[in-house]
């Protein structure tokens, strides 16, 4: 498909929104409406839930999105593309960190929960960060009964280690001091982006992705015009295209005009 215009990925923690706050930047959201008042096609790509950035789709009016670290993808409000974990390896997986305390969360189409008492401090601080009204109920076997399209893993830095080891039909990346995303094995924003890519057929050169933490890197790395956020971890900067400001500096605004999407003031 011959076009002028792009297609831009927006990771949302530490990206479209404020690392401490969650709150989006008016300058931020600005830019978001001039790039679709440029006929350009917007999307949102996050390892969110589907159903815990509901009110940011809203306020954007985006429609495209990629949640669950690329396991569901969207197109304008349809579905095109959805992965579940498996349940035999979801099941053992939680019998080996029940044994060792560390607390499982699933995440549905609808819903998260838990088998064990969500009171548990790692769920409470990690899922606080994200500012957000849900949280894990406490269902017994939901996992067994129900899509789930990931998990989370409560343990601390370095604990992850020995989940590698023993499954290896499981991704583990961490998005908090505390918890870890649960992804079938290879799967990632990339993943997801692949899927919506060969359903929309964009050029390499009219695609842009943001983004700042380990589960952006995947999605980086295959997007040719990748901008990591001043508040980016290193690593993840060393492997963008562009570099932009924090996003509490108008990053976002900064980072669009750095490659060209929209005008300099």
């Amino acid at each position: 498909m011959k076009t002028d215009k792009g297609i831009i990925f927006f990771d949302i923690d530490g990206t479209l929104l404020t690392e401490e706050e969650r709150t989006l930047p008016e300058s931020t959201k600005k830019a978001i409406f001039k790039l679709k008042e440029l006929g350009h096609e917007v999307a949102i790509s996050t390892g969110r839930a589907k159903f815990l950035f509901e009110d940011l789709r809203q306020e954007l009016d985006i429609d495209t999105y990629i949640c669950y670290n690329g396991q569901y993808v969207v197109f304008r409000g349809e579905t095109i593309y959805a992965n579940t974990l498996d349940t035999q390896v979801l099941d053992e997986l939680t019998a080996f960190a029940l044994n060792k305390n560390h607390p499982v969360v699933y995440m549905s189409e609808e819903k998260m929960t838990t088998n064990v008492p969500n009171d548990h401090p790692y769920i409470k601080e990690s899922i606080s960060t994200l500012k957000v009204d849900a949280y894990p109920t406490q269902e017994k076997d939901f996992n067994k009964h129900n899509d789930i399209y990931q998990g989370l893993l409560f343990n601390t830095v370095g604990e992850e280690t020995i989940y590698q080891e023993i499954f290896k039909d499981l991704d583990f990346v961490r998005w908090h001091p505390k918890s870890l995303d649960v992804l079938p094995k290879g799967g990632s924003k990339a993943i997801g982006i692949q899927k919506l890519l060969e359903y929309l057929d964009f050029p390499a050169e009219r695609q842009y992705a943001f983004g700042d933490g380990l589960n952006d890197m995947e999605m980086l790395k295959m997007v040719p015009n990748s901008v990591a956020m001043g508040n980016a971890l290193p690593e993840v900067k060393e492997i963008a295209a562009y570099v932009t400001k924090d996003v509490s500096e108008d990053g976002i605004l900064h980072g669009l005009q750095m490659v060209g999407l929209l005008p300099e003031d």
